[in-house]
């Protein structure tokens, strides 16, 4: 494997960073010396970011517990842990909130001590934001369909900094079968852990139309071990879809009774749920507006 790779994108805009799974893209707003201040600080930052995880990573992978909190050294993983413990009543290690919580912490890297005005870390769609106060920030959701727009507005009153994407056709392996389950919290780690587990509950067991393989059997080291993650789901009855996703709302609304996330959409099969506020608003008109992709 490569060490860290840091290249701008071809609009001059975007930081591109990548070392491993780790893919990131980052974006700031501002003053052009605290933004460049900012890019400098974030390259610094990444540097040893994977290095610190995978020091860590066999505990990582092994469920967290409600009532016994781990100590880890390095600052992501300790993001990670911090995301899931609130969930740990039922099966959830770490892992599920790795992409949010390295967002999260290369965000906390870029503002360190600067002044700007908007910024966002993109880890392969579970993304952290920054926005200032009076400002906005303009989300493209994935999964949206059935007259949906793909568009969503962030305010800096919203209390929202986290956006995350699960499902079953997505990079990471899913216990359930959503197509795509969006989740907006006030951390990226928190959005991801989230929508993890919201998108294994978009599910109907024993159904012969999907297919599903042990995690071990796809990646050996895999956290989910002996658990079926699921590979393909076939044509399913209008009544199956709408089962399915009822009983993703149910832990969606949940989750967010219990302030652990802010709000969700959940797709399947051109069908979709949305909990709490979460206006998908027209597709953006002007294109030179920042979008970031969840």
């Amino acid at each position: 494997m490569q060490g860290p790779q840091v290249h701008w994108l071809q609009d001059g805009k975007r930081l591109h960073l990548n070392h491993g799974p780790i893919d990131l893209i980052v974006q700031a707003f501002g003053e052009a010396d605290e933004c460049r201040a900012a890019y400098a600080q974030s390259i610094e930052r990444f540097q040893t970011i994977l290095i610190e995880l995978v020091e860590e990573l066999p505990e990582l992978r092994l469920p967290a517990f409600f009532l016994a909190p781990r100590t880890f050294a390095g600052p992501t993983a300790r993001r990670m842990e911090a995301a899931v413990m609130p969930l740990a009543e039922c099966f959830i290690t770490p892992m599920a909130a790795v992409a949010g919580s390295v967002a999260d912490e290369m965000l906390s890297a870029l503002l360190a001590g600067r002044k700007l005005d908007r910024a966002y870390v993109n880890n392969g769609g579970d993304s952290a934001l920054h926005i200032g106060k009076g400002q906005s920030m303009n989300l493209a959701i994935a999964g949206t369909g059935n007259g949906m727009a793909d568009r969503l507005t962030i305010r800096s009153a919203d209390g929202v900094r986290g956006v995350a994407t699960s499902g079953w056709r997505g990079r990471s392996f899913s216990l359930g079968i959503a197509d795509a389950v969006t989740v907006l919290a006030r951390t990226g780690a928190e959005a991801d852990a989230a929508a993890t587990l919201i998108a294994n509950a978009v599910d109907l067991p024993g159904n012969p139309a999907i297919k599903r393989i042990p995690a071990q059997d796809l990646a050996p080291d895999s956290d989910l071990g002996a658990r079926l993650v699921t590979q393909a789901v076939g044509m399913l009855a209008r009544g199956d879809v709408e089962r399915a996703l009822d009983n993703g709302l149910a832990v969606a609304e949940d989750f967010r009774r219990r302030g652990l996330i802010a709000a969700s959409a959940l797709f399947l099969g051109g069908e979709a749920r949305i909990s709490g506020s979460m206006a998908l608003a027209a597709p953006n008109k002007n294109p030179g507006k920042e979008v970031a992709h969840a």
